[in-house]
């Protein structure tokens, strides 16, 4: 049969804890051992009983030299981790100190705004008036200032604006100056074409020449006496003077 599996546990008894240490002791330097032969391996091994009573086990040349070995190779990379450790601990005291001044920020900006009030005093309210008219004093100055920089802007778009204007007016005169014959010509044909043109009273209406012989009562006219239209008279489409036209 083969043996069965042991409990890990502290052996109360004290003579089968001596026993056991001993056997493990003696195993545990053998292993040690055929390690460093078999592999071509550096192992150094300490034991210390329970009384106190060391056993140990090197390879190499010397324990002291091994355990040299040991601390440059742990303790250095403990001494070059250090620095990062340092910043490290330097960004998190930073990040405390951030994170306090940011909610200092955010508190006295809620006041700022009328909020969470209560928790001040009557000094501290009084020291946030005085702040809030001072920044409303600096809101009213830029204010009339952003509207004094717009009027002097305006005024200088009205500046150039007339003096564009008067340039436009010089040249007008200019070229009136210089042109005027060629202007006074335009006008005279102008003013003999709407000469030329016959009024419409002019052209439809003639008036009737008075006629004593349309009048009641008269006989004095023969057949003699009345005078024929020459057609130059007629041409307008109107009868003679003596017809009447009913």
């Amino acid at each position: 049969m083969g043996r069965g599996r042991v409990e890990l546990k502290r052996i109360e008894n004290k003579i089968n804890r001596q026993v056991t240490f001993a056997k493990r002791r003696n195993g545990l330097l053998k292993k040690a051992y055929e390690l460093s032969v078999l592999c071509d391996a550096e192992v150094a091994l300490i034991i210390f009983s329970s009384r106190g009573k060391l056993y140990e086990f090197c390879s190499g040349p010397s324990m002291a030299k091994t355990l040299e070995k040991y601390q440059k190779c742990s303790y250095g990379s403990l001494e070059t981790s250090q620095p990062v450790n340092e910043l490290t601990q330097n960004s998190y005291q930073e990040y405390l100190k951030l994170k306090a001044r940011v909610e200092v920020l955010q508190r006295s900006q809620r006041n700022l705004l009328g909020e969470d009030l209560d928790p001040l005093n009557t000094k501290e309210l009084d020291q946030l008036e005085h702040q809030l008219e001072i920044s409303l004093n600096q809101v009213r100055s830029t204010k009339t200032q952003n509207m004094l920089d717009q009027l002097a802007d305006l005024q200088n778009k009205e500046h150039m604006l007339v003096d564009a204007n008067n340039k436009l007016r010089r040249k007008v005169e200019e070229l009136n100056a210089k042109y005027p014959l060629q202007q006074s010509w335009e006008t005279a044909g102008n003013s003999a074409l709407y000469g030329r043109l016959p009024s419409q009273s002019d052209a439809f209406f003639q008036p009737l020449d008075r006629n004593s012989s349309l009048e009641m009562g008269y006989n004095g006219a023969t057949s003699n006496d009345i005078t024929v239209e020459t057609p130059s008279q007629t041409a307008n489409g109107f009868g003679p003077g003596w017809m009447l036209w009913i």
